[in-house]
């Protein structure tokens, strides 16, 4: 039987929300204290920033792509942001404003390296990733950047209706990244660059533009990320955003989107990233020795890897 691409994706994005349910279930009664309304804000609090940043990944990973460098560009975004704020007129206005400017900046060398020179983009962020965490240390002199105003704490320390702001962040970044790809022509272009860029651009699709544009909008949402966090920490530190590049990758592979490209969704990579942040909660709670739970993500990605690779098997012989 036939059945639609998007029916299939349904199906797999609905399995995966089972799965975290029923993780969440298994928590609850091996680990004290899982099974709360405080704790499960703890989880969405914890995977807020990588949430930001699975949305862009997701739009990279779908085009068959892939971008390192979000963990240094966070560094930098808030580094960069914290000194905005610490400097400038309108304190919380002006650091965002200079972190989504330093993001984009790394997303436009990151697309023009990648689509235009034709740099793989493995090597091509691979190099921003060190560029970046350089940059993120001679800015800021190799030291963190504190002492800001009070307002500069909003974004990642307010709670808003007992929610806390960055968790609605990431709800407000991921339901327009699901807009942007589900509904407008843009997104249709990058499912169909990732299906099979030639087909697409015979079918008169400007395929480098299209991916310049989601190597620089994964940049912007780094930069909101990196703010966030900053905020969240109340300091921008050079070495923030450590391995982020493996949470977010991990996340939206869990939740379902091919590394070939043309396959996944945003309600896919955020079931992937609560899953994620469930395991993680959990084993903590249940004081499983962080190594082992190294082990237990990397377990959770191979598998995940390996479904998408006989799925994609599976529908080329058929």
């Amino acid at each position: 039987m036939n059945v639609p691409r998007m029916t299939w994706q349904r199906v797999a994005d609905s399995m995966l929300a089972l799965a975290t349910v029923v993780e969440a279930t298994v928590f609850a009664f091996i680990a004290p204290g899982f099974f709360s309304l405080d704790n499960a804000v703890n989880v969405l609090l914890s995977v807020a920033v990588t949430g930001i940043l699975a949305v862009g990944m997701t739009a990279v990973i779908l085009t068959a792509g892939i971008d390192l460098s979000v963990g240094s560009v966070v560094a930098l975004t808030g580094v960069t942001g914290a000194m905005a704020a610490a400097h400038g007129f309108m304190p919380a206005t002006m650091a965002l404003l200079v972190a989504v400017l330093v993001g984009t900046a790394t997303g436009v060398v990151n697309g023009t390296l990648t689509a235009y020179l034709e740099v793989p983009a493995f090597i091509s962020t691979l190099a921003m990733l060190t560029i970046a965490r350089g940059l993120a240390f001679i800015v800021s002199g190799g030291r963190s950047i504190g002492d800001l105003p009070s307002s500069f704490g909003a974004l990642g320390r307010s709670v808003i209706a007992g929610i806390p702001a960055p968790v609605l962040v990431m709800a407000a970044v991921m339901l327009a990244g699901s807009f942007v790809l589900r509904r407008t022509v843009f997104g249709r272009h990058i499912y169909a660059i990732g299906g099979n860029t030639e087909a697409a651009w015979l079918a008169g699709v400007n395929t480098k533009r299209v991916i310049w544009w989601v190597y620089v909008l994964n940049g912007a949402l780094a930069g909101i990320g990196g703010l966030t966090l900053a905020s969240r920490l109340g300091a921008g530190v050079p070495n923030a955003g450590q391995q982020y590049e493996l949470d977010v990758i991990a996340a939206v592979v869990v939740g379902g989107a091919s590394l070939f490209g043309g396959r996944g969704t945003i309600a896919g990579t955020l079931w992937g990233t609560v899953f994620i942040g469930v395991l993680t909660n959990g084993l903590n709670l249940a004081n499983v020795d962080p190594y082992v739970q190294k082990i237990a993500l990397g377990v959770v990605i191979v598998l995940a890897v390996v479904g998408d690779e006989i799925s994609r098997r599976k529908r080329s012989a058929g």
